[in-house]
């Protein structure tokens, strides 16, 4: 058992760790580049956390699960028998045959069926959708599309929910998988089996199936499934398969191989027990050649379907819709609304090249703002010497005026004192000259 933490102890350190740092194992640690890395310690004793699988699972037993499976297909290929083999339980009541003159409907119906199911403890909500009259009519071009809007529709139910204010009660209604029947023809794909595929490989995942395959022989069952897969792969129709993860044995990985070599499984349904030759009671059916038993690897694929729907892959098939199908809608219907994404939210950032941007950014700042202040600083000073350059001016022109009256003054006063020097009046005596103008008159 190992331990996961990032040192902290003095030294030269890239992101945390420090530079020349080895492994558990004596391997040297490369230097952090973009993310922090982390070094692997042994435990000195039980702690206690590897029994987290242990917790999350009593969590997922005792909350239950949901699951929704989609059913589509002409009528009379034996869906809602299979649904019932599959789940070993009578979720679909026989149906009765419509009389030949009964009005039959015009378009394609959506319907649900819900149903509780237990096992070992195990509590699960299963709810299978029916497309009754897909494919039953003469034009079948729109047929897909009440089932791509039944689907977004619970797209939307889901999302309106994420978006409340209290989300504790979120009730997942989201198809999980959806199993569509392909006719025995022997042939290939119809238009109608390839544009619905077309439609909703995005929305879904897509299981196909062939249905009422004891009507075929191996031989035209193989060559009818690579034709169906060579159409898939031409269309480029994205199908499920069982996925692989690292570190699995190889028991688990050719499990998984074996599951996908026999994609689309060509499947036998049955809710009756027949008796066998040999003495034995199975689910299966009986004709005149033999029976054909439903959980024998031998006949059909039925236990491949069972094992990668139910017993293997649910958990995949649930997620695949909820972090891949559902978000990739989420994204384009938010997108369409207007919303769009920060680039920068969720982005995995090193802490010291964020240190280091923030630094430069501030630094920038600082920059800036110097600048910003420098300019203001030149702006006053420039203001303040046209001031001072225009008030020198004006005291400039004061003083020469001032100097010039002066100057003015200074002549009229040096006339005045030559003219009292030499005896001579300083101004013409207007009166004198009237006395002397009387004096004659007398």
């Amino acid at each position: 058992m190992t331990d996961s933490y990032t040192s902290s102890r003095d030294g030269d350190y890239s992101n945390g760790i420090p530079n020349g740092s080895t492994t558990s194992f004596g391997q040297p640690i490369p230097p952090a580049t973009g993310i922090s890395s982390v070094i692997r310690k042994k435990l000195m004793g039980y702690v206690g956390f590897a029994n987290l699988p242990n917790q999350v699972h009593r969590k997922s037993v005792r909350k239950g699960f949901q699951f929704t499976a989609m059913v589509v297909g002409e009528s009379g290929l034996g869906k809602s028998t299979l649904i019932n083999t599959l789940f070993n339980t009578t979720l679909y009541p026989p149906k009765e045959s419509l009389d030949p003159s009964a009005e039959r409907p015009k378009t394609v119906a959506i319907e649900s069926i819900g149903a509780d199911i237990e096992e070992n403890g195990v509590r699960l909500h299963l709810t299978v959708v029916d497309t009754p009259g897909f494919g039953d009519f003469v034009n079948n071009d729109d047929s897909w599309k009440p089932i791509v809007e039944n689907i977004e529709s619970r797209f939307d139910s889901y999302l309106e929910q994420e978006n409340r204010v209290n989300r504790l009660k979120i009730v997942d209604n989201r198809v999980h998988a959806c199993l569509y029947f392909i006719q025995p023809t022997g042939h290939s794909l119809k238009q109608l089996d390839i544009e619905f595929m077309r439609r909703l490989h995005t929305k879904v995942n897509l299981i196909p199936v062939i249905a009422k395959a004891d009507t075929m022989t191996d031989e035209e069952i193989a060559s009818f499934k690579q034709r169906i897969l060579s159409d898939i792969e031409h269309h480029q129709i994205h199908i499920f398969e069982a996925p692989t993860y690292e570190n699995e044995d190889e028991e688990t990985i050719a499990e998984a191989e074996e599951i996908r070599s026999q994609i689309p499984f060509a499947i036998v349904g049955s809710n009756n027990f027949v008796a066998t030759p040999d003495g034995r009671k199975v689910r299966g059916r009986a004709y005149p050649w033999g029976v054909v038993e439903v959980d024998n690897e031998e006949h059909c694929d039925f236990v491949k379907l069972r094992q990668m729907l139910v017993r293997t892959y649910m958990e995949e098939l649930r997620e695949h819709t909820n972090d891949v199908l559902y978000e990739n809608w989420r994204t384009e219907k938010l997108v369409s609304m207007g919303v769009a994404q920060d680039s920068t939210v969720f982005k995995e950032i090193n802490p010291a090249a964020r240190l280091q941007e923030e630094r430069v950014m501030h630094e920038a700042k600082l920059a800036k703002m110097e600048a910003e202040m420098k300019m203001v600083f030149q702006q006053k000073v420039q203001e303040k010497e046209a001031k001072l350059k225009q008030s020198e001016e004006e005291l400039y022109a004061r003083h020469k005026e001032m100097k010039e009256a002066l100057e003015k003054q200074r002549l009229d006063l040096e006339d005045k004192k030559r003219k009292i020097e030499t005896g001579r009046p300083i101004t013409p005596e207007k009166n004198a000259t009237g006395r002397r103008k009387g004096f004659l008159r007398t």
